[in-house]
């Protein structure tokens, strides 16, 4: 804004005349910002970046008024400016318009002029010097919101206007700057630090509100694009108030240099003998209460601290033993339902060897700092100090309170980085308010880490992959176990295949050969009854289990042969005899002559043949057998199996059936079990 230099003369010689020198005000403007007319909206001209607008933007702008903006940045710079937004009537271009010139006073020439409705310029409008005139002018109009629009030196070429939003920027990460006086675009945003920001928000304004760049300054920002979350918190911070909101899409964070970090009063890393005040407000109220300093720690339970008067006069100081960091504070009243007292303005003082005592002021500015305190008893309010505070002591000066002074409080920061050989030392003084802008700090994503586009490229190659790939052997397991179960539960007791239990199969092996039916009905004997078997004198006996009778080979014959199992149609006589034993009838008076047919409800089958390997007597004693073949079982089953196997050599182990004569019928399609018994005459 500029130095102002007051000179007095006083009366040095001469008792005649007295002589008193009149006061001298040099104004030496190093930058000169100013705006004069009726016609200017909020704006802040800031040393090198700032923000313009048109009275009663965003609505419309009055009739016949102006207003003239002169710029000045350093010597050696250049100006530029971007637009926001530009929407001035153009029914009389003469009275209604937006002019920018190279220059201030009467020797300035025109760079552009604007006129018309919803205007669009995307390109910088950049000046020939470090000086620059913007000239609005309006004559009687119906329609049009004016403008706005922010500039900056022309080394930074990526400015961008305080309505940018997190959407216009598709990228993952951005680095953007941001111009002074954002806090005059009157927009909202939703979110709040660490958590991050709506995507709608515009950027500027939620980097303000997140204490990465001041509005007084503005700076540049580092922005980390991320996918949204389900709720965003609403907060008041640095004057900004950010609203809560329900899901999104996507959101965005700053990275920071990671100097946020509580410093203690919370955890009480600072111990209670390091808390002081003014005074201490005592009350007897149920007992006697002190309102004492170290209930001034924040979010602890209980009574806050408290003056014993409430004046502006009064002061909470914290000791942190050592010089730090500090970049910000957090402030609540009293947090109680029944005494709502909060404090709504405060400045800070800081100090590294008491009693000098420093207020802070923001960059660029010769006034105190009034922080914006709390709206409520509640509700906790952040504020950041750009630039930091580098001190050992820091007090708390309410300006101004509800009903009366109550606070809790936190600091933020850091430890202060120790000095590396070679560069020069920290300075111990005061801040400087001179020309400067906002540290850029070393950022920090906060909320997720980045993707790289490759990154999110192969994850969307992968991830269906993989899907398809599990997805594809869990079908594989499912139905590896169906079958298995199917096959176990189809498995029948005597471990016949599944299509011989099924009638389909009993009706089809009518059309089969015979010696397909011999090899799958052949006898089957109990593993428990093979198991007795012992010793060379004991003669086993076998049980034959039920098995499939032979079947017609040819479907449809109706007489059956004379010595079949099935029942004739026809049988011979019950006297008959035949020489050979294997094919000797059983007494009539203990066995029928044939099998016993079998209900009506199924086809009539032959009952098996009792195969009585043991020589025992079957049914009684009027069964007689030779005593030669008794001897032969009784020589062992062996001795039985290799006389049959060589007397039998090619054919089957069933006899084909004999006529009367006693010769082998040819025409005969059944066949009989052999009886374990044989001729002695055979045996030679």
């Amino acid at each position: 804004m500029g130095r102002a230099v007051m000179v007095v003369g006083r009366e040095t010689t001469g008792a005649e005349v007295l002589l008193v020198l009149s006061i001298l005000i040099v104004l030496t403007a190093e930058n000169c910002r100013a705006q004069k007319g009726d016609g200017c909206g909020p704006s802040l001209l800031g040393p090198t970046s700032g923000t313009l607008s048109s009275l009663g933007y965003p609505r419309t702008y009055p009739n016949n008024s102006v207003c003239e903006w002169e710029i000045s940045v350093p010597r050696g710079n250049r100006i530029h400016f971007r637009f926001a937004e530009l929407d001035i009537e153009n029914r009389n271009c003469q009275v209604n318009y937006l002019r920018l010139y190279n220059g201030i006073g009467p020797e300035r020439s025109e760079i552009v002029k604007y006129c018309g409705l919803n205007l669009k310029v995307e390109e910088l409008i950049n000046s020939t010097g470090n000086q620059v005139t913007v000239q609005f002018m309006s004559g009687t109009h119906h329609t049009g919101h004016g403008f706005y629009l922010s500039y900056s030196t022309t080394e930074h070429t990526d400015l961008i206007t305080c309505l940018d939003k997190g959407t216009d920027f598709p990228e993952a990460e951005f680095s953007k700057y941001c111009p002074a006086g954002c806090l005059t675009s009157g927009k909202e945003i939703s979110g709040t630090i660490p958590n991050g920001y709506r995507e709608s928000s515009p950027l500027c304004l939620a980097a303000i509100h997140a204490g990465v760049v001041s509005n007084a300054v503005g700076g540049r920002i580092s922005v980390v694009s991320s996918k949204g979350i389900n709720r965003y918190e609403g907060t008041l911070a640095n004057n900004v108030t950010s609203t809560g909101g329900t899901m999104s899409n996507s959101l965005f964070t700053f990275k920071t240099n990671g100097c946020y970090g509580t410093m203690g009063l919370e955890s009480k890393g600072v111990p209670d003998t390091q808390i002081s005040a003014s005074s201490v407000w005592e009350w007897n109220y149920a007992g006697q209460r002190e309102w004492l300093a170290s209930g001034a720690r924040l979010k602890k339970a209980g009574l806050s601290w408290a003056p014993a008067q409430s004046d502006q006069q009064q002061w909470l100081q914290v000791d942190l033993k050592r010089e730090k960091r500090i970049t910000g504070i957090i402030t609540t009243g009293s947090t109680l339902r029944e005494y709502q007292y909060y404090v709504s303005a405060y400045r800070v003082l800081y100090s590294k060897a008491p009693p000098q005592w420093f207020i802070y002021r923001e960059a660029n500015s010769t006034l105190d700092k009034v922080f914006q305190g709390n709206n409520n008893y509640l509700h906790e309010v952040r504020n950041n100090f750009i630039p930091p505070i580098e001190a050992r002591f820091l007090r708390i000066n309410p300006t101004a309170w509800h009903q009366r002074i109550a606070l809790k409080v936190e600091l933020l920061g850091c430890q202060i980085p120790e000095v590396r050989r070679g560069s020069p030392p920290v300075s111990s003084k005061r801040p400087p308010h001179s020309v400067q802008t906002t540290h850029t700090p070393d950022i920090r994503n906060t909320t997720m880490p980045p993707h790289t586009n490759k990154d999110i490229a192969l994850a969307a190659v992968l991830v269906p992959v993989l899907v398809m790939a599990l997805t594809a052997l869990i079908l594989t397991i499912v139905g590896a176990c169906h079958w298995k179960n199917r096959k176990k539960s189809s498995e029948g007791a005597y471990d016949l295949p599944h299509w011989d239990r099924t009638d389909w199969w009993k009706s089809m092996k009518q059309l089969l050969p015979s010696k397909i039916q011999e090899s799958e009905d052949s006898i089957r004997y109990s593993s428990s009854e093979v198991g007795r078997l012992s010793g060379r004198g004991a003669v086993p006996r076998l049980h034959a289990e039920p098995a499939e009778y032979a079947q017609p080979l040819v479907s449809g014959v109706t007489t059956l042969g004379a010595r079949s199992t099935f029942k004739p149609d026809e049988g011979p006589d019950p006297g008959y005899s035949d020489p050979d034993l294997y094919d000797a009838p059983i007494s009539p008076d203990v066995y029928h002559a044939y099998a016993e047919p079998l209900p009506a409800s199924r086809s009539e089958y032959a009952t098996p043949i009792i195969v009585d390997m043991g020589c025992h007597p079957v049914g009684g004693a009027t069964l007689n057998q030779p005593a030669a073949v008794c001897g032969l079982m009784g020589a062992g089953l062996n001795a039985l199996l290799t006389r049959t196997e060589g007397s039998q050599k090619g054919r089957s182990a069933y006899d084909t059936p004999k006529n009367t004569t006693g010769q082998a019928s040819e025409d005969l399609t059944y066949q009989v079990p052999q009886s374990c018994t044989q001729k002695t005459t055979e045996q030679g």
